[in-house]
């Protein structure tokens, strides 16, 4: 009987014990999220089949659901930007920032990405079917006003 769109019980939980600055990861589905977990994170699997459900399915409801300061991603050794940071930085204007601001979109080469993500401060991993590459995503939650 919620009227969040956000309805997943571990997901809720593991978001009402997180805080100012917990992180919550969105990992694709070639991430190695079983070797590459927190110490303090709830590992949620949405991963049911291929493309079902992807990183920016989840970031919608994120959106919607909780202030977000700050976003993170991996990137190429080289190459273009993966098209799906354009994705990212469009559903991320709808977020609730404390200042109001734009979000930009932090990079971090893969191995330093990994680091970050399996860091004490990461609250959630959600690992979802996502099958376009490097579409990892680590959100950090913001102030509620």
């Amino acid at each position: 009987m919620l009227k969040t769109p956000l309805l997943h019980p571990q997901i809720l939980e593991a978001l009402g014990r997180a805080g100012h600055g917990s992180k919550v990861l969105l990992a694709d589905g070639n991430y190695p999220a079983s070797t590459k977990l927190g110490p303090h994170a709830t590992q949620v699997n949405l991963n049911l089949a291929p493309g079902l459900v992807n990183v920016t399915d989840v970031l919608k409801v994120l959106v919607a659901s909780i202030p977000i300061e700050a976003a993170e991603v991996m990137v190429p050794d080289e190459g273009p930007e993966p098209e799906i940071f354009l994705e990212f930085r469009e559903l991320l204007k709808n977020a609730t920032t404390f200042d109001r601001s734009e979000i930009e979109l932090t990079e971090h080469s893969r191995f330093a990405f990994y680091d970050i993500a399996e860091a004490s401060d990461v609250a959630l991993t959600i690992v979802t079917a996502e099958q376009r590459i490097y579409a990892n995503l680590l959100l950090t939650i913001g102030v509620v006003t």
